[in-house]
């Protein structure tokens, strides 16, 4: 079961919301510090093994490690976000869903990490919902939280590649999302900095629409050989969720295979 509306009532700060991600556990969020389909479809196609270390960089409200730990049995997790009241409700939710002890928050800057430090080196896996867009172009939305999310104004994905690289064990993963425009300079960074991408995902609304996302992983020191796997649909042609999305959002829209 979810927790009820007033479970956590006193964790929560003005303009905050208790929303549910999986059977028994709920992410503290806001307007500024929220989740999308993109995050679900990320933590889904990153989703750790059994006793793995792991990251998530730029978590925001933390949704990413949160699905990780309530979905898989991963080891040590670590949120990494550079933004203070972010941390603070990844730290209250961490809390709220008795994940203290597996989830540490780090704030700090990915540009500025330091092995040893703030987390080991040697990670299995990291994650990354990076900003879709150059900080040289684009209109900037409103907010400094947004802006930093949607746009490169404190990262670019050269810096995230080589932040990654430095974390991993050789062999490790790092996986992320991006709009198919940036998919070349996305691997040339990629491979810039020692991963070589392994496998590469398209998503699509439905068949009549182009992709909007790809979810790509790359592994440190990996061989050449990129394994495209086939198109994932958002919708079915019905025009509801497919299956497949109803697997991924779980109980979240109460599908029936839902965790």
């Amino acid at each position: 079961m979810y927790p009820g509306k007033n479970a956590g009532a006193g964790m929560l700060l003005d303009g905050e919301t208790l929303e549910p991600l999986s059977c028994g556990v709920s992410v503290i969020s806001k307007k500024e510090y929220s989740f999308s389909t993109d995050t679900v479809l990320l933590a889904s196609f990153s989703m750790p093994k059994t006793g793995e270390k792991c990251a998530d960089f730029g978590s925001g409200c933390g949704a990413i490690p949160l699905i990780w730990l309530a979905r898989s049995n991963p080891g040590q997790v670590y949120a990494v976000e550079i933004q203070s009241e972010a941390c603070g409700m990844i730290t209250r939710s961490a809390e709220l869903n008795a994940f203290t002890g597996r989830l540490k928050v780090i704030n700090g800057d990915i540009n500025n990490l330091k092995g040893g430090r703030d987390m080991p080196c040697g990670l299995d896996l990291i994650s990354c919902n990076p900003p879709y867009t150059e900080n040289s172009s684009g209109l900037k939305s409103g907010g400094k939280s947004r802006m930093a999310a949607r746009h490169e104004v404190l990262c670019d994905f050269g810096g995230i590649a080589a932040a990654a690289a430095d974390f991993l064990r050789w062999g490790g993963r790092f996986c992320c999302c991006m709009r198919p425009f940036r998919l070349s300079g996305v691997i040339s960074s990629l491979k810039e900095n020692g991963m070589e991408p392994k496998c590469l995902r398209f998503v699509q609304y439905d068949k009549n629409r182009p992709p909007f996302l790809f979810l790509l992983q790359a592994n440190r020191g990996g061989r050449p050989g990129l394994k495209v796997e086939p198109t994932l649909f958002v919708t079915s042609e019905g025009g509801e969720y497919s299956g497949e999305m109803k697997e991924m959002y779980g109980t979240y829209y109460g599908g029936k295979n839902g965790r």
